[in-house]
């Protein structure tokens, strides 16, 4: 599946580009429109490949391989997925710190972004992009389309699959435009097409929504692990139904913490098993023999390159020391921009990493005297480039773009849901078994059961959860469920623009959604305070 991805949309890119034409009233060369595209089972994969491609693969002319462009944005792979949703999920906390002289970015330390900030937009436009690309995957999918085809049988059931695949991915993206922006606007495939301005939904009627979608497509998507790498299966709904209800209480006011036991119990109960090895989960061979993820967005330097994704990751957490870049698999690279701030080192106590395995450190200093300058704050080198199986780097264009996966969902996650939610009081789990999956964890970390612990508190696994989850784009949405986001309670430097930190207004809980989509549709309505 990741090299169709790679294949379609390398194809639709170059078909992307040679459409720059004068003449706007040209038709399609290939009159590539929805009967071609969709009147055969290859045709109806192809399209899939797109709706999955649509996290990744970006073009010149800003997100995905549309005609959909962010003012202001030059370098297409800022829309990647990762990397936006990265600046706004790791940026605004603890866990990231940038020295790149960009005052949208710098806003993020300061709480003091607006509806104009260029990064806010590409997030909010490449979710609203993946949701139409699904919408339309939808409405070309159901039964009545598939068989006015001549397609039948098992290709058809297989094509039913991949519809309900196309549904879990616009849930999915609906999940994280709740999460950022609370109330966006709401598009499905009933809507109509073309010129049409959606209506706003509010944040607990999306929560429904997502909710009995995901419920919905559960009985339809294939058994946990026996789908195609890179693709949803049962697992992934019930990763995403248990990572929702353990926010709930965020997003509706009503707490199910009993449904997030319920759903995280699903996943460890599915097939998946913790990979022996922390590490391996986050190097560029994560997409063989992988027990744990449950789902991945593929990266693929050749077929599909992008400045966004893990290479973003990778290549912003180096800076330009050649045997450095070179252990990570990045001989051409090291961008000099991410680190973190002391908090996330000092959650693991020795962060040298020679006791908890998962503290992945490199070059810089534990303070921060100059946001602004890259070699004070930790680096951070999770991610690699480099084989786990032989320790080579696999072959890159210019030694820069990775072939790293980004996991969506993985098996430790849901146990730390479990954890959390027997000690927030859901019931159908108990405390020995979340004391188990606690101490579970830190024996995979340690390699021992020098890390294990005898009892926890909520605290604790806060504090597990970053040294678990670290840049993987949970810590903003973590830091507001336990209030620590924008109250004075929890301070890093340069929260609030200050160095030692400082409480920020309640309103930056959620981001404002972008002026010119205010200006464009009168139907919608701007968050609180901005």
């Amino acid at each position: 599946m990741k090299q169709l991805i790679n294949r379609v949309m390398s194809f639709l890119l170059l078909a992307a580009f040679a459409s720059c034409t004068k003449d706007l009233d040209q038709q399609p060369s290939n009159s590539n429109n929805a009967d071609v595209q969709y009147s055969t089972p290859e045709g109806y994969k192809q399209g899939l490949a797109k709706a999955y491609g649509s996290y990744s693969v970006v073009s010149s002319r800003g997100v995905g391989i549309s005609d959909v462009n962010v003012p202001g944005v030059s370098d297409a792979g800022t829309t990647d997925f990762v990397r936006s949703w990265f600046n706004l999920q790791e940026l605004t906390t603890d866990e990231g710190i940038c020295a790149w002289d960009d005052g949208n970015l710098q806003a993020f330390h300061n709480f003091n972004w607006t509806a104009n900030n260029i990064f806010v937009n590409t997030s909010y436009a490449r979710g609203l992009f993946q949701i139409t690309v699904c919408n339309e995957f939808i409405r070309q999918s159901t039964n009545e389309k598939v068989a006015s085809r001549g397609i039948s049988g098992h290709e058809a059931d297989e094509i039913r699959f991949y519809r309900a695949e196309a549904r879990f991915l616009r849930a999915f993206q609906y999940w994280v435009l709740m999460d950022l922006f609370g109330n966006p606007p709401f598009v499905t495939d009933e809507h109509p097409v073309g010129k049409y301005f959606p209506e706003q939904i509010s944040r607990t009627e999306l929560f429904d929504y997502i909710e009995s979608e995901l419920i919905a497509i559960e009985p339809l998507l294939k058994d946990a692990r026996t789908n195609e790498y890179g693709r949803a299966d049962k697992g992934a709904a019930w990763a995403l139904l248990a990572r929702l209800y353990l926010n709930a209480e965020v997003y509706t006011g009503i707490a199910r913490y009993t449904d997030a036991i319920t759903y995280a119990s699903k996943v460890i109960n599915g097939g998946y098993t913790l990979m022996p090895n922390y590490s391996h989960l986050f190097m560029s061979d994560n997409n063989v023999n992988n027990t744990e993820t449950i789902l991945a967005i593929g990266y693929d330097a050749v077929n599909s390159p992008n400045y966004g994704g893990t290479t973003f990751l990778i290549c912003s957490a180096h800076g330009t020391n050649p045997a450095d870049n070179a252990a990570s698999g990045i001989p051409g690279g090291g961008w000099r921009g991410n680190r973190a701030t002391k908090n996330l080192p000092e959650v693991f106590g020795d962060y040298s990493g020679n006791s908890d395995k998962r503290a992945k450190f490199g070059q810089g200093s534990l303070l921060v005297n100059n946001v602004l300058t890259f070699e004070e704050g930790t680096g951070v080198t999770k991610f690699s480039n480099v084989k786990a199986a032989d320790g080579t780097i696999p072959y890159s264009p210019n030694g820069v773009l990775v072939n790293t996966d980004f996991p969506l969902f993985r098996l430790a996650e849901m146990h730390l849901v479990y954890i959390e939610s027997v000690k927030r009081g859901g019931s159908g789990g108990t405390d020995g078994t979340a004391l188990q999956y606690f101490n579970t964890l830190r024996q995979r970390a340690y390699g021992n059961t020098n890390g294990n612990v005898a009892a926890y508190t909520l605290e604790d696994v806060l504090n597990e959860r970053q040294r678990e989850l670290y840049w993987e784009c949970h810590r903003r949405t973590d830091l507001i469920r336990f209030n620590y986001f924008t109250s004075s309670t929890y301070l890093w430097p340069w929260k609030g623009g200050v160095a030692a930190g400082t409480g920020a207004d309640n309103k930056y809980k959620v981001f404002p959604i972008p002026a010119t989509e205010i200006i464009a549709n009168s139907k919608l309505t701007q968050n609180t305070g901005y």
